[in-house]
């Protein structure tokens, strides 16, 4: 999945406005302008398709958790250079304040059922010996439950 994905399917399971997404990099002490907003959301086709860089999705992500669970206190976190999967779902685990079984259940939404000690390998640290990496099929599942279970249904 590339980070354009991850981006447009947030964006659209929980109908953020443009001036929404703009704040949620503003909470975490970036400013985007509304055209980088837009030619990240674009298909790839699109002549002004910009490719989202794993900085600005870690910092999206970290304002989206500052807007759902509230800024810590002290300064802000830095993002990471570099994003896996397991990152961003991590991220996304904690911005929507998840526990193991609330995430099984949206990944079962999506028909896709894994145990709770493969969803917990998915969030140890990579050095670990039962880390396991997350592949896309996992993110794309646990977005496309996130957007059955959040997004409102017309």
């Amino acid at each position: 999945m590339t980070n354009n994905d991850v981006l447009r399917r947030i964006r659209y399971t929980f109908d953020f406005s443009d001036a929404k997404m703009i704040a949620l990099f503003k909470l975490a002490e970036v400013d985007v302008s509304r055209e980088q907003i837009s030619n990240w959301l674009k298909k790839e086709d699109d002549p002004d398709y910009q490719n989202c860089p794993d900085k600005q999705l870690a910092i999206f992500l970290n304002g989206l958790i500052n807007d759902m669970r509230g800024k810590k206190q002290g300064p802000q976190v830095e993002p990471e250079n570099k994003l896996t999967n397991n990152i961003i779902f991590r991220k996304l685990t904690i911005a929507l304040n998840l526990q193991a079984e609330d995430t099984l259940e949206i990944l079962e939404l999506a028909d896709l059922r894994i145990s709770k000690h493969e969803l917990s390998a998915f969030f140890r640290k990579p050095d670990h010996k039962h880390y396991r990496q997350c592949k896309d099929q996992v993110l794309r599942n646990f977005l496309f439950g996130m957007q059955l279970m959040y997004r409102e249904q017309e």
